[in-house]
């Protein structure tokens, strides 16, 4: 894998003589690599004595230089990044503390909190990887730095995420992802130790506008694909675990670009008691809507303002808070569309004339308070409420008028591409009118007792849900003159041997009003432990979660169940010279039905759904060494999940719809590679493959694919920059993914329908020139003087153009009586231009 990159660079020179002036830049900016002055990290924390008092005066010192704490214990330390560093701690009466084998990637924050003794030499050697510490768990830790850089659509946390193997997404206008054959609704995200939500109602990535997740604030990023702790909660496939920053200094940073703009502002008082970030976003899709093959009349609004806010009372008690509002409003008035497609000898296209809009509004708030108490050296105990309200409300009217038909081929016609004869013509009327309104009311405690190489940690949560929904959708199809009504037994037509007098109705129909409220009581208890066998290194992770919930409203029973859910992690870390870590993770994964899981098809509640189950099994490895004279790591895992009780549903673009039932069992395996490291000097890039198979068998009719089936993935994320001109940085992702299932026409057995969608091939590319930043500043008088951070760049959105598919629109042919699947096409190639300032 490691001369994957080399032979790269000959097959972007290929490509550049095609594609001309766009893809030379891509092939220069590939094709050069020299050394860069050394980047650098911060190290900060707070130093404490047995007491739990503040220590000043301590000296800590690196390789690189060195600086003493203050009168409150804080201290803040520059040193140099990707590079094995120890950091001494040294003060007069207390025994030295080394924090040895570390490696920041650049512009990382790294906290450690040292409690310096006045009896016992205390070492703390932490092992490492390429992008810092190595983890016994298998949480795969990611650069925030990454997700600020890396150009994307949909730029952001969950953008670096879509690079991972076993990560599924071939929707480049949504944040929404699913791992190793799961869901959307399959995935944990916690900021802060604080679980976040997204909104229900959203169908389509073009609606979404942000994720949750603001990158501009973010400190550290850990995710785990499966396996993961008791500690982290009851969903089957993933966890994202987020923490914002707690700024060291005062920092205002900008950015704006053709998509939107965004502002950053860190502040911590004079006595570093209270700090704060804030960010504040706005975000227009209109240049990304308006590439793809749908012309409309496109006028979004997506506002997004976060706060997380600190105030330490004393060394022992800290309170903080997170807010967030964010508003999103979708106005589109679609116009015309023409999509080629079919084969070389039978070309067709579909000509669709629009009529209507729809709006959408979707308005969420999230309030929350965690207060930390560290009792002392061992114990620390926290507690946290949160309050997360959202509104939101979908309304359309929208006629389409469609023509299927043959295109004219010939290279010298005047009406080249253009339909030439009708095989089919109908009308097809969508009207909704949804409204939802949830509340999400949680109360938590967790702790965590640390002695020696033993961590005991506990939690229970308390959760409160009210959702009060009224659903309201009809699709009415009228094909070349026809009513098309559902194909059920009382409308069928056996004219002219019986008259038929059914009455006009929706092809489909939705109408229902619910009102669930749902109470859960959740708790984990886990105990971690590391041990030595003679110079090996061994560590386990016992756990076990248990969750009850009470299900009640209008309209249907009252329903109660409860979960117990064991897991394990085992890690070894033999004593030979390589550095290796294997890991062996296994537990029992349940995920209780939320709101979007109970109701069916016909938007009716089901209260007897239970939770869907899973049982994974994963098997990896983390091997890191040098190359080049840079650290590198190979990540593998091979993983089986077997799953029952399984809630089966249709993916459109990003919509979930249940059948709300427990009929089916599934299973998923695959294996996952990931190499990462400085394959250029001062950067992270990486190469990862995935491979992955997952199925599903309902009411016992056999096995087939489910919707995320996605067997195949490849994705590269490369960072370099020009030798002569360091400061003009290129950063490129490339994702190659092969088709998942399109999906099955309305009321269509999907055990007939098992076609695929194209294969998804996408390349993003941003080059920036960057005027001002650590290594490059401007005397006093400069007008850049107080500027720290300063760049301009251009981003090619799809560089290659190639035409991906999201779903299926399924037409009629009158003379036939098929339907053909005419695929949805995503985004074309855009270019972008982004400025970021940082004071």
């Amino acid at each position: 894998m490691l001369g994957i990159l080399l032979p790269l660079r000959v097959v972007f020179i290929e490509i550049s003589l095609l594609n001309r002036f766009g893809i030379l830049l891509l092939f220069i900016f590939l094709c050069t690599a020299n050394l860069l002055s050394a980047q650098s990290a911060t190290i900060t924390g707070i130093i404490l004595d047995e007491g739990n008092r503040p220590l000043s005066n301590v000296a800590i010192a690196s390789e690189s230089g060195g600086t003493i704490s203050d009168k409150t214990g804080y201290y803040l330390l520059e040193v140099q990044a990707d590079t094995e560093i120890t950091i001494i701690f040294s003060h007069l009466g207390h025994e030295r503390v080394e924090l040895r084998g570390l490696v920041l990637t650049t512009n990382q924050v790294f906290a450690f909190n040292p409690v310096m003794k006045t009896s016992v030499i205390q070492i703390d050697s932490v092992e490492v990887s390429a992008t810092g510490e190595k983890s016994v768990s298998g949480i795969t830790n990611l650069s925030a730095d990454l997700a600020t850089k890396i150009p994307g659509a949909n730029a952001g946390i969950e953008n670096v995420l879509k690079l991972l193997p076993g990560v599924f997404s071939n929707n480049e206008l949504s944040t929404q992802y699913g791992v190793r054959g799961g869901n959307y609704d399959e995935n944990l995200v916690y900021v802060n130790e604080i679980e976040v939500y997204r909104p229900f109602l959203i169908r389509a990535g073009q609606q979404e506008g942000f994720s949750f997740v603001n990158s501009d604030m973010v400190e550290k990023v850990s995710f785990s694909p499966g396996g993961f702790q008791a500690k982290y909660g009851d969903k089957l496939s993933s966890v994202l675990d987020i923490t914002y920053k707690t700024p060291v200094r005062f920092a205002l940073q900008a950015e704006a670009s053709l998509l939107g703009a965004s502002t950053t502002l860190e502040t911590i008082s004079r006595n570093k008691d209270f700090s704060s970030v804030t960010g504040l976003r706005y975000r227009n899709n209109s240049l990304l809507v308006n590439s793809q093959q749908t012309k409309s009349n496109f006028n979004p609004v997506f506002v997004d303002l976060q706060s997380y806010l600190t105030y330490r009372f004393s060394s022992r008690i800290h309170l903080h808070f997170l807010g967030n509002l964010g508003l999103n409003e979708y106005s589109n008035q679609p116009l015309t569309r023409q999509t080629n497609f079919g084969t070389i000898a039978n070309p067709q296209a579909l000509q669709i004339f629009y009529l209507g809009q729809e709006k959408n509004t979707y308005a969420t708030a999230l309030g929350a308070l965690k207060a930390d108490y560290f009792v002392n050296e061992h114990l620390r105990l926290n507690f946290i409420t949160s309050l997360y309200h959202t509104t939101e409300e979908e309304y359309s009217d929208v006629i389409a008028q469609y023509e299927l038909g043959e295109i004219d081929t010939n290279l010298g016609s005047n009406n080249l591409g253009e339909v030439t004869s009708s095989r089919g013509i109908g009308a097809q009327y969508n009207r909704s009118r949804n409204d939802l309104d949830a509340l999400i009311h949680t109360l938590s405690h967790k702790g965590e007792y640390r002695k020696n190489s033993s961590v005991l940690t506990w939690g229970l949560r308390y959760t409160y849900e009210d959702v009060r929904d009224q659903i309201r959708e009809s699709e009415f199809i009228d094909s070349a003159g026809f009513f098309i009504r559902p194909p059920r037994d009382e409308f069928i037509n056996n004219q002219p041997e019986e008259p038929f007098a059914a009455p006009l109705v929706a092809y489909q129909n939705i109408n229902a009003r619910n009102t669930t409220q749902t109470q859960r009581l959740s708790s984990y208890v886990q105990l971690s432990k590391r041990i030595s066998l003679g110079k090996h290194q061994f560590s386990y992770n016992l756990g076990v979660r248990a969750q009850h919930w009470n299900l009640k409203g209008e309209g249907f029973s009252q329903n109660s169940q409860f979960i117990l859910s064991p897991r394990i992690q085992f890690a070894f870390k033999p004593a030979w010279e390589k550095d290796i870590v294997f890991r062996l993770s296994s537990g029992l994964y349940q995920q209780p039905p939320f709101y979007r899981e109970l109701r069916d098809f016909e938007g009716v509640i089901r209260p007897e759904v239970k939770a869907q189950k899973a049982y994974h099994l994963l098997l990896g490895n983390e091997y890191s060494f040098q190359l080049w004279n840079r650290p590198f790591s190979l990540h593998s895992e091979v993983y089986y999940k077997t799953l029952w009780d399984i809630n089966t549903y249709t993916l459109d673009d990003v919509r979930l719809r249940y059948v709300a039932n427990n009929n089916a069992t599934a299973y998923v395996y695959g294996l996952d590679l990931r190499l990462y490291g400085a394959f250029v000097p001062g950067t992270e890039s990486w190469i990862s493959l995935g491979y992955l198979t997952t199925k599903e068998n309902s009411e016992n009719r056999g096995y087939i694919s489910r919707p995320t089936d996605q067997r195949l993935k490849a994705a590269i994320l490369f960072q370099d920059y020009v030798p002569n001109i360091p400061n003009l940085k290129m950063y490129l992702n490339l994702v190659y993914s092969t088709g998942v299932p399109g999906g099955s026409p309305s009321y269509s057995d999907p055990y007939v329908f098992q076609n695929r969608l194209r294969d998804y091939k996408r390349a993003d590319l941003g080059i920036s020139h960057i005027f001002v930043d650590e290594n490059q500043s401007f005397p006093e008088g400069h007008w850049l003087h107080h500027c720290k951070e300063l760049q301009l760049g251009f981003e090619i959105f799809n560089l290659f153009n190639n035409q991906n598919a999201i779903t299926n629109t399924w037409v009629r042919d009158v003379d036939s009586k098929n339907e053909f699947a005419v695929p949805n096409f995503m985004t074309s190639r855009i270019l972008n231009i982004k400025l970021r300032v940082r004071f």
